[in-house]
This record gives C-alpha cells, sequence and structure tokens, in this order.
C-alpha cells in the first residue's frame, strides 16, 4: 500500500480521539541548537491559542488493526473497514517531512493493539524514541498509552512524550465490561496509576529524569451507553482528584456503518458535548463541585449554559452586591470571567464599581444584568421568578434535521 493511501486511512481513523491538546507543555526551541522543531506550551491539534493562532499536530493511528472488540469502536476486531499500518520508520518520515512544510507542530500518535499491549507499545516508544535521540526533534509528541503494557515501557514513553494520555472511554465499571469486554477499568486505573507516581517523583526530585511534562489526560466518549451527566461529571471529577489529570476530554458517541445492536444507531446531541466541556472547565477554574452542577441524576440543561442554570438554581447569592462580594463569587456571576473578576476586585480597590465599568470589560451584559448590585445599579428584576428568566436568557438555536431517523424510516 502506499504511504499516501495509509495516511488517508490512519488519519481519518484518529479523527474520533479528543484528547490531544498540549495544554502545559514546555517551551522548547531549535533556535542556535542542533535538531528541528519548537513547542510554546499552547494548545496544540487544530485549536487556537490565546493570541489567535492556529496550531495543529500530525494526528494518526500506527495502525486501525486491532485485536479488541470494543462495541462503540470504529476500528473494534469485528468492523469492515480498511485496515492500514504505518511501519515505525515511515511515521517518523511523515513526522518531518510535515514539519518542514510547516504542517504541523508536533505529532499525536495512538495505535489499535496489534499481537500484544507490549508489542504496540513498543512501537509507539521506538517512533518517540526515534524522533527524539535520532532526528533531535524538538516539537510537541503525545503518545497514547496502552493501559496493559509494562510499567518499564510506560516510563520510557513519558522520557520521550511531552504528554501520556489513558483513555477509559466509557465513566462507569459496568459499561466498560458490557462493551468493552477486554479492557479492565483496573487495569485502566493502574497505568493512570503510575503515570501519576512517575508525574510526582519529577515533582518532588527536579533533578529526576523528565517525565511527560505536559502531564496526562483521558477521554470519555458521550451517548455510547446509558450514562448520564451526572455519572459522567462525577467519574470527571473522580479522576481529576485521583490522579492528577490535565484535562478530560468528551467526545460524543458516532454510530458507524453496520454497528452492532449494543450501541445506539443515533448520535446524542452535540450540544450536550459542548455543555459537559463548560461544566468541565467549571470544576477545573472556577471551584465548582459536580454536585453543585447536575445535584441530581439527569443531563445538563442543553438550553443554558451551566453556570447560568447554577446561578438560577441559587438565587439566594444573587443580586451579588461586586462591591462587596469575594473574588471567588464574582467569578461565579454568569457572565463575569476569572479574568474579569480579578480585574474587578482589583478595581474596587481604587474605586467603587459602577455598571459602566461592566461594560467597559466587555462582560455579557444581557446575562449578568439580573444577577448583579453595583453602586449605580440594582436590577428590578431582582425578584423574577427563575423560570421566567430562564425562558428569556435560553439559547435558542436552529435544530439540525436528523438523518439518521430520516434513514431509519426510509
Amino acid at each position: 500500500m502506499e504511504l499516501t493511501d495509509k495516511l488517508e486511512i490512519l488519519a481519518d481513523a484518529a479523527k474520533y480521539d479528543a484528547s490531544c491538546a498540549s495544554s502545559g507543555a514546555p517551551r522548547r526551541s531549535s533556535e542556535g541548537k542542533e535538531g528541528i522543531g519548537a513547542t510554546n506550551g499552547m494548545g496544540i491539534c487544530h485549536s487556537y491559542t490565546p493570541d489567535g493562532r492556529c496550531v495543529s499536530l500530525l494526528k494518526i493511528l500506527l495502525t486501525n488493526f486491532c485485536v479488541y472488540d470494543c462495541q462503540y469502536c470504529v476500528n473494534r476486531r469485528t468492523s469492515n473497514v480498511p485496515r492500514a499500518r504505518f511501519s515505525v520508520d515511515e511515521v517518523v518520515k511523515l513526522t518531518l517531512d510535515f514539519y518542514l512544510r510547516n504542517y504541523i507542530d508536533g505529532l499525536f500518535l495512538s495505535s489499535g493493539i496489534i499481537q500484544s499491549a507490549d508489542y504496540t507499545m513498543e512501537q509507539l516508544v521506538a517512533i518517540a524514541r526515534q524522533l527524539r535521540e535520532v532526528h533531535n526533534f524538538r516539537g510537541y509528541i503525545h503518545l497514547k498509552t496502552i493501559p496493559d503494557a509494562d510499567a518499564a515501557l510506560i516510563a520510557a514513553a513519558g522520557k520521550y512524550a511531552d504528554r501520556l494520555s489513558v483513555n477509559i472511554e466509557l465513566p462507569t465499571e459496568g459499561s466498560i465490561t458490557r462493551l468493552a469486554p477486554e479492557k479492565s477499568v483496573h487495569t485502566i486505573k493502574l497505568a493512570m496509576g503510575a503515570i501519576r507516581r512517575k508525574l510526582d517523583e519529577k515533582a518532588g526530585e527536579p533533578r529526576a529524569p523528565k517525565f511527560a511534562p505536559a502531564g496526562q489526560s483521558t477521554q470519555m466518549i458521550v451517548g455510547a451507553d446509558a450514562s448520564d451527566d451526572h455519572t459522567i461529571l462525577g467519574t470527571a471529577e473522580t479522576l481529576y482528584g485521583s490522579y492528577k489529570l490535565k484535562r478530560v476530554y468528551y467526545s460524543a458517541f458516532s454510530p458507524i456503518p453496520q454497528s452492532p445492536d449494543s450501541v445506539p444507531l443515533a448520535p446524542p446531541p452535540m450540544q450536550r458535548e459542548h455543555r459537559l466541556y463548560q461544566a468541565d472547565f467549571l470544576m477545573r477554574g472556577y471551584g465548582f463541585n459536580a454536585a453543585e452542577l447536575l445535584p441530581a441524576a439527569g443531563n445538563l440543561a442543553l438550553d443554558i449554559d451551566p453556570k447560568l442554570a447554577w446561578a438560577l438554581a441559587h438565587r439566594e447569592h444573587f443580586p451579588m452586591d461586586l462591591n462587596m462580594a469575594e473574588e471567588a463569587m464574582i467569578a461565579r456571576v454568569p457572565g463575569i470571567g476569572l479574568r474579569n473578576a480579578k480585574r474587578l476586585v482589583e478595581l474596587r480597590r481604587l474605586r467603587r464599581i459602577r455598571y459602566a465599568d461592566l461594560t467597559r470589560l466587555r462582560c455579557s451584559m444581557k446575562k449578568i444584568a439580573p444577577f448583579i448590585v453595583t453602586a449605580d445599579y440594582r436590577p428590578a428584576s431582582d425578584s423574577t421568578a427563575s423560570e421566567v428568566l430562564r425562558r428569556s436568557m435560553a439559547e435558542h438555536s436552529p435544530r439540525q434535521l436528523d438523518l439518521w431517523a430520516q434513514l431509519q424510516a426510509a
């Protein structure tokens, strides 16, 4: 098979893996040194950095052959898809060629399981080793870790990669047992724990060998099983606390032709994935916990964002006097972010906050108005029922036609 044909198959097969941004990667440059490549620590993989630049990774699988039969996976053993496999040298060549043509900033490499977990992990490590040691590649490298692989191989992967990820895929042990019978939650968590211990060792001893400086991440598939958002966020919170993950990524389940009956025939709303990312950001950056955002079983609201939903459910905190409230509580006001909360606290050291100050900070005034008090403003609607406010603030986006339902009807 031609290299371009392999690339077409294995790049397309990698699109379902969302856990590939690179926040936290160390700054490296080849300027004035040997080797090629650089990394700036911003979010890589077809995303936008804070200064507006779009950067990207070569995102591929080593192979989409797999001995596992995970029911939600397009590359499962029983799936009828075109198969291909790169050699180690081919991945190295593609990475260097694409970088020299200024197409990419680094490599995101995953793989189906071939022969055994150890054999597959050896191949992934060999690629990273060759890039780093033979070609002095200084760009970003993200390796997907095979949970069943030997601990020595995982340690070697951390030596060469900026970030490692172990995908848990599903939020409950029961779902993993049912839909991915060859996988084990225990094994996945052991791998995550091994990576965390290595990261802790490095943090405790700066002279210890380098290990995955951008940390570890994971991914959960949304809508492949019956798990609701309450369960998903609870699992994410546990993973953050137990394994110090940099990120949990959420990927809406995408049905494929000839999907088994054990998985849904229709995808979940894409807005559901978006709301989970918003809730996750609130947990990581704003101090919310999963129970605050979704105290009971069920899914996050699709018509309003989780922060607004929390505010409407906790009207006892509002309207909030911005001249008196703590910074952490100001950041919980819908329409005010972390940066503006800090600016407001700095401003009130000089004078009292006025309504016009929020306009100059470009806060979302329609969203913020019912929830704040300033030196010259108090909302007339501070006693308005939460349900009335919700209807006025709900996002009314056009509904996308459901292609799957029409295909099934046909």
